[in-house]
């Protein structure tokens, strides 16, 4: 598509893109993430618009899944999959974002941890296109442009080497946000590191 806000191309010709303001409801990638409630029983943010969208089937197969852990709970940093009920995606991959206690209790790797698992879990089920959302981002207070520059470097060090996976979409729910992740990637293409990044600017 050619709506995007910015694009990072990268090798194998993986590409990461931006987009927002934007609904990820409506995204018609093979699976949409969504940044659940460690429950799985659906909320509030995406997590309650997903539901919502996608209808009861999704509630009924996350609650099949907490019932088969021991603590009946997804930890924070894990991903699952389910079906996607009514959305236009096919899969929805569940992740659990950390709350944001000021950086004390390693929040940033728990967050890098919701994209590496989300999308080892989409390229292990053959899954080619996927879409996230700002994770922790909302109501668990992670500040926006340090969770931008989390996820965008975290993608962009680790789409290449999917077997499946091949195209990747921030949707991005209004402008602020959508900027701090352009912000984000810009600089990623900017820094001297072992992956070869090309910065595209949007027309939106």
């Amino acid at each position: 598509m050619s709506d995007f806000a910015a694009k990072l191309t990268l090798s194998r010709g993986k590409t990461l893109e931006l987009h927002g303001p934007a609904d990820i409801t409506r995204e018609t990638t093979e699976a949409i993430v969504n940044a659940a409630n460690s429950s799985l029983l659906g909320g509030g943010g995406v997590d309650g618009a997903i539901h919502r969208a996608g209808g009861p089937s999704i509630l009924q197969e996350c609650r099949r899944i907490a019932a088969g852990m021991k603590t009946g709970t997804l930890p924070a940093g894990k991903a699952v999959l389910t079906t996607a009920g009514r959305l236009p995606a096919r899969y929805v991959v569940h992740t659990v974002g950390p709350v944001y206690r000021g950086g004390r209790l390693n929040e940033a790797e728990t967050l890098a941890s919701c994209y590496r698992e989300s999308l080892r879990v989409a390229d292990d089920h053959g899954i080619r296109s996927m879409a996230f959302p700002s994770i922790s981002t909302g109501a668990f207070g992670y500040p926006v442009h340090d969770a931008a520059a989390i996820a965008v470097r975290t993608l962009a060090h680790l789409l290449p080497s999917c077997a499946h996976v091949e195209h990747v979409r921030f949707v991005l729910f209004d402008i602020a946000t959508c900027k701090a992740y352009v912000k984000a990637a810009e600089n990623i293409s900017r820094e001297s590191q072992p992956i070869s990044v090309i910065f595209t600017k949007g027309p939106s």
